[in-house]
């Protein structure tokens, strides 16, 4: 904490420093001269275009870039980055949510952006044109950018790593601050769900003061979040939905035994405290509701958190030429989520009633249980905290008659996370708990004298709830605190400007160099990493690489003001990057731009990408997960079913004939959706991964017609082919290339027991799959002439997916996913946003709707004749489970505003104004992250929310 205390003076006391420097220079600095240059005025106003490093007055270039500014920020009524840009028809679900109950690890508090669907560690995020933190994972928590500070938010859709290196293969964001502002701002906000929940409080205040020479900016910002609960709505009561209630129920609270002399199990008298005594119990029947437990009623459905962030920017003009400029963040995140009570049994622990436990029911036995410990739910607490500075130098030259520019600058950024859970089981106090029994004073204690005098307490784990002592908990509970380190050290300079003059215009070039230096590490709880919880184990992580990078981009104007070519232009780009775990690779980016008429601009991209193996993916510890798959040597519903040659295999490879695959339950599957392993998987990473590798096509134009000022139509195609894609090797991809593939090569990631029941099974990563995509941008702007009820500004942005098909590796047969529910990510054939905005003098207003086409989805595989359009549907990755298409969604929002004399301004909102709720997507529910059957990109209540804003 104190190391942490010092980066944050240090990060503060530099943009502080730059402040200071720039008030006490400004008396000895040269005075500016009242007749500026026009080259120089020239140069000023050009800026970076976000996805070149040419620096134009022409914001119109040969890429896709969307824009919102401040505007259009507030008018979605909210205030997180995350969110805004989820609104984004191109952008989709991210890979973790706060929705994702069971996600565990570091990351989980986060938000994220998951551009093209690609995966938010293929979406690379800027601020100014620079790397923002990532994670061990590769993701960038946007939590951690404060909305105040936001002046718009930059959006290339398009491949860019021949200018900004690694990750930039789904898109960039590049969110772009306020830079001169005079005065002080403050907001203050409050929403809340129509329900009565998930409340949410922010409030920040902004002071800037700007001099000739100097811009000092100092934002503060605080959000507090409240958690929302499954069982507060019908929407979220059940773990597979309002229409199928008595399904997806866990172990139940009350003790189930075995039956050592019949191997029937019994479920104790809700009740009875007597578990010794085997009349007070009754048969477990699997089928009734009475013995099991809705686990969903103790889960939260979105998990809470806090934010407070504090920002300094400065910038100092040193002289005519050069400026000097620094910034410096520091955010905190609290965030806690909920599960229920662990579903502790002999199966999933090894654990058993000792035979000579006062408790057991079946004396001289080491009886077999299973009980949930509904008293003492999982929470996970965690805390995570970022500081980054950057700070450079700027400025412009003349050079072979031309402006030129330049840039230095160093960015550190350092985040720490600490993660405590609490409510798994600590299997040695457990052990001893459940362990022999002796009387004391007329009481039961354990046996062993060291054990008691270790605080041990004898635990009737039969009897159901409120049977079991506070004290017992106290002992039996594994309270885990694990730690994550992620540092990021990065040196950049770039130089750009103009080389010779055509008869088109200027030849322009830039170039730059890189240093970037990632180090991170991973402590889980030492108790965890050894097996000795029923929290899932994981393994150490603890990693550096080295990046040096070099690039070159050329701009050339070829012609310009002739018929049918008013402008035609050519822009490469070339970056090579070394990495000191895989070495060396080259990325291209050729991009055209032809303006056939002064209205009209056609563009072309052809852009090499790739990303770089993470920390985690080339260094992380080996970790557990309890997955859910299919075997395809069960003989019901596995490939073994139908095809002889997969069941000989089995068979040849020691799997019964009549092999029937459990779940965690010990039941038999009952369809092809498979079941959830009752032995937890290992996962891990490989330190001889490559990099994935990309090739991104996009070819668009941009229309504005003349004769319709204010009207802008743009249509942009990409196609984006992603190989040798970073990823877990998931458990039945791997079943099946063994058996169904005949590769001998994954037949060693598994072990079976006699009765052939998988009882490990490694899921370490590969470069293995691939993904390609495409489809269509379509965007129509048009700011309509100045009326006398007001001005009107009309914008609607849609996606058009035609293609989506990944596989998992050779031979795999495609997963054609367009228009599908991907497990929790549904893959749309069109999203769209139209918005009217009104401004009439000191009142404004705008509504929105966010539409989402319908989508194709697992039929509920219990009745599928209920939910399912076309249950003869099939194809290779969904086998014979059928298809049951889901209807559209359309979603509106109403935004009221007032400017009043005072400059302060009052916002009402209501989004999904007509409450209005999706459809029921089952893959979520499948898709193992603990969620309801809904969609966490739909709006699941109405939201009202309230805002101030005041100016100085």
């Amino acid at each position: 904490m104190k190391k942490q205390k010092t980066i944050l003076a240090a990060a503060i006391a530099t943009a502080l420093m730059l402040h200071t420097w720039a008030v006490s220079a400004q008396d000895i600095a040269p005075t500016q001269t009242d007749q500026a240059d026009s080259k120089k005025a020239k140069n000023l106003e050009a800026v970076t275009v976000t996805g070149s490093h040419i620096r134009s007055v022409d914001v119109e270039t040969s890429q896709p870039v969307f824009t919102m500014d401040r505007q259009a920020i507030k008018a979605t009524g909210l205030t997180n980055v995350s969110d805004i840009l989820a609104r984004m028809p191109s952008v989709g679900t991210p890979d973790i949510t706060p929705q994702d109950t069971l996600a565990s690890g570091s990351d989980v508090g986060g938000t994220y952006v998951n551009m093209r669907y690609l995966g938010s560690q293929r979406t690379l995020v800027l601020v100014n044109g620079h790397r923002w933190s990532t994670t061990l994972s590769g993701m960038t928590d946007l939590s951690t950018i404060p909305v105040s500070m936001i002046e718009r938010i930059d959006v290339l859709k398009d491949g860019a790593s021949s200018v900004y290196g690694s990750d930039a293969i789904g898109g960039v964001v590049n969110i772009i601050t306020r830079d001169r502002y005079n005065g002080g701002e403050a907001n203050v906000y409050f929403g809340e769900n129509g329900g009565g929940d998930g409340q949410q409080k922010n409030a920040d205040f902004t002071w800037g003061h700007t001099t000739e020479k100097n811009s000092f900016i100092v934002s503060a910002a605080y959000q507090d979040l409240s958690p929302v609960w499954d069982n507060k709505r019908e929407l979220t009561k059940y773990a597979n939905g309002p229409r199928h209630p008595d399904d997806g129920w866990g172990i139940g609270p009350w003790g189930r035994v075995l039956d050592p002399n019949n191997d029937n199990t019994y479920v104790i008298n809700h009740g009875a405290t007597d578990t010794a005594n085997f009349g007070n119990y009754h048969p477990y029947d699997s089928s009734s509701l009475a013995d099991k437990y809705r686990v969903s009623q103790d889960m939260t459905f979105r998990a809470g958190n806090k934010l407070k962030n504090l920002y300094v920017q400065d910038s100092y003009k040193l002289t005519d030429n050069i400026t000097l400029r620094g910034s410096a963040t520091y955010s905190t995140r609290d965030s806690s989520s909920q599960l229920a009570g662990y579903p502790l049994s002999t199966d999933a622990t090894g654990l058993t009633i000792n035979p000579n436990n006062a408790y057991n029911p079946f004396p001289g036995n080491a009886t077999e249980f299973w009980r949930r410990t509904v008293e003492m739910p999982r929470i996970t607490w965690s805390n995570s905290r970022l500081a980054h500075v950057d700070v450079g130098a700027e400025g412009f030259f003349t050079f072979l008659n031309h402006d030129w520019n330049w840039d230095v600058g160093y960015i550190f950024s350092q985040t720490h996370v600490r993660q405590i859970s609490s409510g798994n089981i600590y299997l040695p106090n457990a052990e001893k708990a459940l362990g022999p029994t002796t009387i004391i004073n007329g009481q039961v204690a354990c046996a062993n004298a060291a054990d008691r005098a270790a605080g041990c307490v004898p635990w009737n784990v039969l009897a159901g709830p409120g049977g079991t002592p506070q004290s017992v908990w106290n002992y039996v509970n594994s309270i885990g605190t694990s730690r994550q380190f992620a540092q990021t050290d990065d040196i950049t300079a770039n130089v750009g400007g103009g080389l010779f003059d055509l008869p088109a215009g200027t030849v322009n070039i830039a170039g730059g160099i890189e240093h970037r230096r990632e180090k991170g590490s991973y402590h889980p709880d030492p108790n965890d990493s050894a097996g000795l919880t029923t929290n899932l184990a994981s393994a150490p992580t603890n990693g550096r690489y080295d990046v040096n990078e070099a690039y070159l981009e050329l701009d050339v104007p070829v012609l310009r003001d002739l018929p049918g070519a008013q402008e035609f232009g050519v822009n490469v780009a070339s970056r090579y990057s070394h990495y000191s775990n895989f070495g060396s690779t080259v990325n291209n980016k050729y991009s055209v731009r032809w303006r056939p008429i002064e209205d009209l601009l056609i563009r072309g991209t052809y852009a090499e990408g790739f990303r770089a193996p993470t920390i985690n993916d080339l260094y992380s510890g080996t970790g557990q997960s309890f997955e859910t798959f299919l075997d395809p040597c069960d003989t019901a519903f596995g490939a073994a079913a139908t095809n002889s040659t997969v069941a000989a295999r089995c068979v040849a490879a020691g799997v019964p004939a009549n092999y029937r695959q459990k779940d965690q339950a010990g039941n038999n599957i009952t369809s092809n959706a498979g079941g959830q392993s009752p032995t937890a998987f290992l996962s891990g990473s490989n330190s001889k991964l490559k990099p994935e590798t990309s090739v991104t096509r996009t070819f668009g134009l941009v229309y504005s017609p003349h004769y319709v000022e204010g009207l802008d139509f743009t249509l942009d195609y990409y196609n984006i082919r992603l190989t040798n894609a970073i990823e877990a090797v998931d458990a039945s991809d791997i079943l099946s290339y063994c058996y169904i593939q005949n590769d001998p090569s994954f037949c060693n990631r598994f072990t079976r027991n006699r009765a052939g029941v998988i009882t490990s099974l490694n899921e370490s990563l590969a470069n293995l799959g691939s993904i390609t995509t495409e489809g269509y941008d379509v965007g129509i702007h048009y700011r309509l002439p100045e009326t006398r009820f007001g001005s009107f500004r009309i914008a609607s942005d849609s996606t058009y997916l035609s293609k989506y098909d990944t596989t998992s590796g050779p031979g795999q047969a495609p997963h054609t996913l367009a228009g599908y529910m991907d497990n929790e990510v549904g893959l749309y054939r069109v999203r769209s946003n139209l918005q009217v905005d009104w401004a009439y003098k000191q009142f404004g207003a705008s509504w929105t709707v966010r539409y989402y086409s319908g989508l194709k989805d697992s039929c509920w595989s219990v009745s599928p004749a209920v939910e399912c359009s076309n249950p003869t549907y099939t194809n290779p990755w969904i086998g014979s489970f059928g298809i049951a298409q889901k209807g559209s969604v359309a979603f509106n929002d109403l935004q009221l505003r007032y400017t009043a004399p005072w400059k302060g301004t009052f916002t009402f909102g209501v989004n999904n104004i007509f409450d209005k709720k999706g459809p029921f997507y089952y893959n979520v529910t499948l898709s193992g992250t603990g969620s309801p059957p809904y969609n966490p990109a739909f709006d699941y209540d109405r939201y009202f929310y309230v805002s101030y804003n005041q100016k100085f």
